[in-house]
């Protein structure tokens, strides 16, 4: 019996591609309350957004906007305008989400572990969605995913990378349990990714 699977040229409908977005920004969105909770860190750009945030005292959404903006040129002409188009929205959408959340959820994770696991299930599954729907939260997943389609190399394993390099670096500003836990997170988030996206049934080419 043939198994069923995805396609690279299959497309999703309009109302599909909504719905994966809102959803994937949605959980990553609530990802970012876990984090918070037990001021844990996470890597790719979104772990700069939070350095910053935490440093400068700084709204995480809007640094985290502001820094994804360079990584559009390489979206659009790699990857396409309608993949470039998705993943703005997808970013905007996730930013103003992350910071309107507190005033309507209080997040209360007794043990940093709990933060780091729920962040990164929650995230993994959220980045997961907006992959599938041909977008991304910008910075290095665009860079993972343009590798992906290119070499196959496992945008998974792209971002942890990294990620590694965020933590290493982090490991200079904050205490090494708060950059261990932070570490485990980002283990868990990008081991969705290599598991589940794969280069023979999604591509994120418009």
């Amino acid at each position: 019996m043939q198994l069923l699977t995805h396609a690279p040229s299959d497309r999703h409908t309009l109302w599909e591609d909504v719905h994966g977005i809102v959803i994937g920004a949605a959980l990553v969105a609530l990802s970012i309350q876990f984090l918070r909770s037990a001021d844990l860190l996470t890597g790719q750009i979104a772990g700069l957004a939070l350095v910053l945030s935490y440093g400068g005292n700084w709204p995480f959404g809007v640094v985290f906007f502001l820094l994804n903006l360079p990584f559009y040129a390489l979206a659009y002409t790699q990857l396409g305008p309608r993949f470039t188009f998705k993943s703005f929205l997808a970013v905007t959408l996730m930013s103003a989400l992350a910071e309107t959340m507190p005033l309507v959820i209080t997040i209360d994770v007794k043990h940093p572990a709990a933060a780091a696991i729920l962040f990164g299930i929650c995230s993994g599954i959220g980045v997961l969605s907006l992959f599938r729907h041909g977008a991304t939260l910008g910075g290095v997943g665009i860079v993972a995913l343009w590798l992906q389609d290119r070499s196959g190399y496992k945008a998974g394993n792209t971002q942890l990378i990294f990620d590694l390099c965020v933590y290493l670096l982090a490991l200079l500003l904050f205490p090494i349990d708060i950059v261990l836990w932070s570490l485990l997170g980002s283990v868990i988030l990008n081991l969705i990714i290599t598991i589940n996206h794969r280069r023979d049934r999604y591509v994120a080419r418009s």
